[in-house]
């Protein structure tokens, strides 16, 4: 399988916008196609987020990851937040999560961060794919959440 993984573009969103509703329903949340892409534009727009998507040789796009800036303040670095990994049903097994993966870090590593960090449903089978791939999974932080709106 002929597969290309890039950084998207505003004109890629109506081809991942789906692939991303998918994403929230998989974390429980009911499908809205155009939160989903308004989410997306607005992301790219304002340079808040990179999103590296896989797509094949016909142009069909089979996952993303997508990307937020963040930093350390202890370790006085540039670091990446991977808040998104999907790729398509049909797709999955196919190493289409390394590649992104393997991008993602690249990528990382170009904008001169130090490290990428991510977080996950403990349910979640790409734990597998992130620990095969180097992630060390954090025991000695806990992760806390305010909701605030």
């Amino acid at each position: 399988m002929n597969i290309q993984v890039r950084a998207a573009e505003s004109a890629d969103i109506p081809r991942i916008a789906p692939l991303f509703d998918d994403y929230r329903q998989f974390y429980g949340q009911a499908s809205d196609p155009a939160l989903a892409s308004a989410f997306l534009t607005e992301r790219l727009a304002g340079g808040e987020s990179v999103v590296l998507m896989a797509e094949d040789g016909n142009g069909d796009a089979l996952g993303f990851t997508q990307l937020y800036p963040s930093f350390s303040s202890v370790g006085a670095c540039r670091i990446w937040i991977l808040n998104d990994l999907y790729v398509k049903s049909s797709a999955r097994g196919s190493g289409i999560g390394k590649r992104l993966l393997d991008a993602a870090k690249s990528y990382a590593r170009a904008s001169g961060a130090r490290r990428l960090d991510l977080s996950t449903a403990r349910t979640n089978p790409a734990q597998r794919l992130y620990e095969a791939n180097g992630y060390i999974k954090d025991d000695e932080f806990l992760h806390y959440s305010l909701m605030v709106g």
